[in-house]
């Protein structure tokens, strides 16, 4: 307690050269802000510091923080390796780009480019033509429009098909996702008027063509990826939707939020209907998210009729929503990878995703030899294990769905497992870990090429880390 009475006052450590110094380079509500944090870092390291330490050591080590801190590469958005086993973690940028997609940003980004001409014609084009062509292959639907995320598709959608009219939906699917995104608040952003039909548990076809009038404009579907409702249930088959729909001359709106191209059912995920099975069925409009089961870029996908994307397209709202040519070079060469016939290869999600319990055990011993390697004999290593995991696709996806994998167990002595936990996370290159218990789990699955170096260092760098050493 007694070094915490030597930190010097805030007014004292503006009045040091130093810091007047950053002063004149920069505006003083900056220079304050990383005064202040830095006395408070300092302070917590004082905390366990067991020796006397001077005033004037004290103010040494604060001007050496806050010069670090404003000299520190500015920004606040850093490369994180994720060792939680949530393949589409959405805290951490859900999924992670293939190296095409990052070839055609590469390509795109330093220069000018053809994002709205028609090179052939020499005129204006569209700069939906670069994606809408690979996505209609790859889907077999007549149009395809691309916006800024699969919350603005929805919303476009019901504005351009259904404003000031009628939307029937089961009330079963009137889903909340992440960020507290709920189809009746988007029904009602959009000037749709909603009609729940049913109740949460059975909704029949007949629930549907009872509420139907002239002005009825759209039957809306939402697929409940990220929760599930089991025994007494019964939902209208999509297929029966598109009947009613038929029979009524009405269009279908299905959501289907994550959105998958390639069949996954060989491991596990065969609840979300692959978006070209949907086209087949009939259904008008499906909206899915880019930076999901896709594995591209965040982007909201609408594909279907022609006429009802045309009419998108046309609508004010598209401009507000229009995504950039980043997003449209990282689509394209995501869409590529499917094209080219091995996206489980190539796009890192499914890769992940598609991993054998072989193929991620090899790799959980490889990353234990590693941090085995840096620890060395350090007397606070207590055990080192490879432990079996379960993991989640993430994302809203598969909520019920476990995947076997592999891990890599680290258990310490005499150390506070929250401060470590937390240090791994502030490091430069983050490290985001599982805690089980009093140890720390590192699940392979989720580790990308070169994860397993950066690791190591990080783990080498605790040895010497102070603020770890506070006991349990």
């Amino acid at each position: 307690m007694d070094n915490l009475r030597k930190i010097p006052a805030i007014d004292e450590i503006l009045m040091q050269d130093a810091i007047k110094e950053q002063m004149d380079r920069y505006s003083r509500n900056f220079v304050v802000r990383a005064v202040r944090a830095s006395v408070e870092k300092v302070r917590q390291e004082l905390l366990l510091e067991p020796l006397d330490v001077t005033k004037g050591t004290i103010m040494d080590r604060i001007l050496k923080k806050v010069e670090t801190s404003i000299t520190a590469e500015p920004g606040t958005l850093y490369r994180v390796i994720n060792g939680t086993g949530v393949v589409l973690h959405t805290n951490l940028g859900r999924a992670p780009l293939g190296l095409k997609a990052i070839e055609y940003i590469n390509k795109i980004a330093p220069y000018y480019s053809n994002l709205e001409m028609d090179l052939a014609e020499g005129k204006r084009g569209s700069r939906y033509d670069h994606v809408e062509s690979l996505l209609v292959r790859l889907t077999g639907a007549e149009a395809a429009l691309v916006v800024n995320n699969n919350a603005a598709a929805v919303l476009l959608g019901l504005n351009t098909l259904a404003l000031n009219r009628e939307v029937i939906v089961s009330r079963g699917q009137l889903v909340e996702i992440g960020g507290a995104f709920r189809i009746p608040e988007v029904m009602k952003l959009s000037g749709a008027r909603l009609v729940e039909v049913g109740t949460t548990n059975k909704t029949y076809g007949s629930d549907f063509e009872a509420v139907i009038n002239e002005n009825t404009a759209l039957l809306f579907a939402a697929h409940t990826s990220n929760y599930k409702i089991i025994g007494f249930t019964q939902s209208v088959p999509m297929e029966e939707l598109v009947d009613i729909g038929r029979k009524h001359e009405l269009p279908i709106m299905h959501d289907l939020g994550s959105g998958a191209l390639y069949d996954l059912q060989e491991w596990g995920l065969s609840e979300d209907p692959l978006i070209q099975d949907s086209i087949k069925a009939g259904i008008d409009i499906i909206s899915f998210s880019g930076d999901k089961l896709l594995g591209g870029p965040q982007a909201g996908i609408l594909v279907g009729k022609k006429k009802y994307i045309e009419a998108m397209k046309k609508n004010q709202l598209t401009r507000a929503l229009r995504v950039d040519k980043l997003t449209i070079a990282a689509l394209e060469g995501t869409l590529l990878e499917y094209l080219n016939g091995e996206p489980a290869e190539k796009i890192p999600i499914l890769k992940m995703i598609s991993s054998s319990e072989e193929q991620l055990y090899m790799k959980a011993v490889h990353l234990a030899d590693k941090i085995k390697k840096s620890l060395g004999n350090w007397d606070k290593l207590k055990e080192i294990s490879i432990e079996k995991t379960e993991d989640i696709i993430g994302g809203g996806a598969y909520p019920s769905l476990i995947i076997p994998g592999f891990g890599v167990q680290i258990e310490l002595n005499e150390i506070n497992l929250e401060a470590v936990v937390k240090t791994l996370r502030q490091s430069k290159t983050a490290l985001i870990v599982r805690r089980q218990e009093e140890k720390m789990l590192i699940s392979v699955r989720t580790l990308l090429p070169g994860d397993d170096d950066l690791i190591a260092n990080l783990m080498l760098s605790l040895i010497d880390n102070k603020s770890i050493l506070g006991g349990l």
